[in-house]
Parts: C-alpha cells; sequence; structure tokens
C-alpha cells in the first residue's frame, strides 16, 4: 500500500477486495459537506454555481477512483518508460478538443478559451511548475484530489502551493513586461477545422512516439489500464469504489471541462483560487493587498472583494476536494498515507514543490489543468509550450526525487 512519500498509489488498485466494502463514517462527512456548502453556494450565488460546485465533485470523483494523476503518469514515462497514464492524457486532450474547440469558434457570445500570452514568464512558470510537482507529488488537481483523500504529505504541498501561488501575484506584473508576444488563438488563426486538424496531428505523432518509447524498452505496449472494461470486481464496485480504467477518466473529464466551459464561459481552471485563498488569509492578517498591482486589476480585486463561494474555481475546488473525499470513504481507503508524520526529507520536498507549483503557475498561467489540459483543448498556443517546458522541468524534478528519499 501507499506511503507517505508515493501519492500516485492512494487510490482503488486491482487488488482491492471484491464487494462493496466502504468507509461509512467519511462518506457520511463527505456527503454532509457536500449538502452544507452546496446549500451555502445556493444561497449566497445563483444557481450555475451550484451545478460547477457538483461538477467539481464528479471530476474528484473521476480523478481519485481513475488515478488520474498527471504528475504519476509523467513520471512513469520518464522513468519506467511506461506510456500507458502519457497516452491517457493525450486521448482526454483530443476528445476535450474535440468537443470545445467548435463551441469556442462558434462565437457565442460569453465564450472564452483558456488564452495566455507567449514569454518568458510562460517558459519559466511552467518550468518550475514541472519540477516542481515532482517533488510536491501532484500537480493542481492531483494535489487537491489527494488531499481530500486524506494525505498529510499533500496537505503540507497544498499549504505551501497557496503560499507560492500568492508570492506569484506579487512578481506576475514584473514578468510579463519581460520578453513576449501577445497570446496566439489557433482557431482565430487557422479556423476551427484548421485548428482541430493541426492539434490532431501534434497529438497524434506524440502519442506515436510515447508507444515507440514504451515498445523499445519492454517490447510491448500495455494497453490494459486504458481498456473500458471494469475490473473483475464488476462494473458497478469498480464505479462506486475504483480502480477505474483510464478511459472512464478520461470521459468525465473531457465532458466535464466541455460542461464547465458552457456553465461558467471559461474551461477549467486550478490554480488562481490558490492565490485568492492566500490573498484572502493575508488580508484577514492585515496585510494591504491593493499595493500589489495584479490585485488591481479588474478580475483579481472583484475576486478578492467577493465571497470565495461565488469564484468559479474556488467553487470547483471545494467539489473536488469533497468529491475525492466521498470517492475515498467508497473505496475504504481514505487517510491510507496519514498513520505516521512525513519524514524531514520528503516534508522537505513538500515544501519546495508546493512552492515552486504555486509560483511557477501564477506566472505560467496555470497548471496541468488550466495551462496543459484546458489550454491546448482552446487551442492556445501557450498549452503547447507550457506542455514542453513543464515536462522538462519534470524531467530534472524526477532525477532529484531521490535526493529527497522520494520513490520514482
Amino acid at each position: 500500500m501507499a506511503n507517505l512519500t508515493d501519492t500516485s498509489t492512494t487510490v482503488p488498485t486491482e487488488a482491492a477486495p471484491t464487494g462493496l466494502r466502504i468507509d461509512g463514517f467519511v462518506v457520511l462527512v463527505a456527503l454532509i459537506g457536500l449538502a452544507l456548502l452546496g446549500t451555502l453556494i445556493w444561497l449566497e450565488t445563483a444557481p450555475f454555481l451550484v451545478g460547477l460546485f457538483f461538477l467539481g465533485g464528479l471530476l474528484g470523483i473521476a480523478l481519485y477512483h481513475g488515478a488520474f494523476g498527471f504528475t504519476a503518469g509523467w513520471r512513469n514515462l520518464i522513468v519506467k518508460k511506461q506510456g500507458a497514464g502519457m497516452r491517457a492524457q493525450l486521448i482526454l486532450i483530443g476528445l476535450a478538443s474535440l468537443l470545445m474547440i467548435p463551441v469556442l469558434g462558434s462565437g457565442q457570445p460569453g465564450m472564452i478559451g483558456a488564452i495566455a500570452p507567449v514569454g518568458l514568464s510562460l517558459v519559466v512558470g511552467s518550468f518550475l511548475f514541472g519540477l516542481g510537482m515532482q517533488l510536491g507529488g501532484g500537480c493542481g488537481s492531483g494535489t487537491l484530489f489527494t488531499v481530500g483523500a486524506g494525505n498529510l504529505r499533500m496537505t503540507v504541498t497544498l499549504i505551501f502551493f497557496i503560499i507560492g501561488s500568492l508570492l506569484g501575484t506579487f512578481h506576475l506584473p514584473w514578468w510579463l513586461d519581460r520578453p513576449g508576444t501577445d497570446p496566439v488563438n489557433l482557431i482565430s488563426e487557422l479556423g476551427v477545422s484548421g485548428a482541430l486538424v493541426l492539434q490532431g496531428i501534434a497529438l497524434l505523432l506524440i502519442y506515436l512516439w510515447v508507444r515507440r518509447v514504451e515498445f523499445k524498452s519492454h517490447a510491448k505496449v500495455d494497453s490494459a489500464e486504458l481498456q473500458i472494461r471494469p475490473t473483475e470486481k464488476g462494473w458497478l464496485a469498480t464505479l462506486l469504489t475504483g480502480r477505474w480504467p483510464f478511459f472512464w477518466a478520461v470521459l468525465v473529464l473531457a465532458f466535464g471541462n466541455l460542461l464547465t466551459l458552457l456553465l461558467s464561459g471559461s474551461p477549467w481552471s486550478i490554480t488562481f483560487a490558490f492565490g485568492l485563498w492566500g490573498a484572502k488569509i493575508a488580508q484577514a492578517l492585515g496585510m494591504d493587498m491593493s499595493v500589489y498591482e495584479f490585485w488591481t486589476w479588474d478580475f483579481p480585486a472583484q475576486a478578492l472583494r467577493d465571497s470565495v463561494l461565488v469564484n468559479v474555481t474556488s467553487v470547483m475546488n471545494f467539489g473536488l476536494l469533497l468529491g475525492a473525499m466521498l470517492a475515498a470513504g467508497l473505496a475504504n481507503n481514505f487517510n491510507a498515507t496519514g498513520a505516521n508524520p512525513p519524514l524531514l526529507k520528503p516534508f522537505l520536498a513538500a515544501v519546495i514543490g508546493g512552492l515552486m507549483m504555486g509560483y511557477g503557475a501564477r506566472l505560467g498561467f496555470g497548471c496541468n489543468v488550466g495551462a496543459f489540459f484546458s489550454g491546448i483543448a482552446s487551442a492556445s498556443l501557450h498549452g503547447w509550450i507550457w506542455f514542453a517546458s513543464a515536462f522538462v522541468g519534470s524531467i530534472i524534478g524526477v532525477k532529484l526525487r531521490p535526493k529527497f528519499g522520494l520513490p520514482d
């Protein structure tokens, strides 16, 4: 079973016992939390945010039961030359592109893709994020769903993720003054069909490269985790307790991102909320956030004035946490890694990784969800550059993991 230095295994496995064995207390707490917070959001805001809250919960369930960690998928390819996780991510982005690019290109008012500038800020930020996520043990969504599942080390990562995000907001205006260009929207440049064809070719080439890497190392390509079939536990038990085949998670995450776009007007994102939470805590402690340029910009300033229960990203993050808790309770696997306090080196890795991810996400306009998944699915060039730079950072991060007592 999992330990405090590896968050990629804190999920139901094929070896889990058959039948439905659940942690009733955790399931009850998660359901009460969903009901109470859903009610508060309903009273505070418009009903569409309640829908986004529960959509966040569904995404949390899919991430947990599907063991859909971007971090572990990249690490498995780099270290073990196993590509199932990475191939699942490429299929996810391809499906999401097919769903979202026509919507974004339809000209429907109020629909805005995850589009961001291309420049030094993006390259440095995504590189730091990729390095940090290998030390911290998870990306933005991975950190949230493992915290929701009771992982103590990842709670440390989340705390410093928030601190790093806040620091990033202080410095982002300076970084944006460094060399760079305006956002490049492939839909505007090539049209819907052109953007879909170009991205499809790029994703296919990377997919084939991943297969080739795996085949050269293992003389075969393992596709078991990408199949649609359930485990020997049966469809219902697998659905409720995991572990889902990757393809199940791919469907939920892709259509979930489309629903996020349709309900909120923009794709799924994670990390803006972390900087916002940090700013609200700092403000409550007496800091004057208006002295920092980022918090005088229209959207951040409005978010800082409003309740977090009217902020789309925060609401979905809260749902994701509680959805992951519910999934862990259903899998009878809550707090599987929290029996002992983290050791010093893994603790330091969580601190450093969290800070790097938070700072990098702000400079790089998001994490694996907001910049990589939603960015490419929005046909934004910055998503592809984020992917390349973060992957290089991850290669270095993987090499540094043993120095902090972290396993491959």
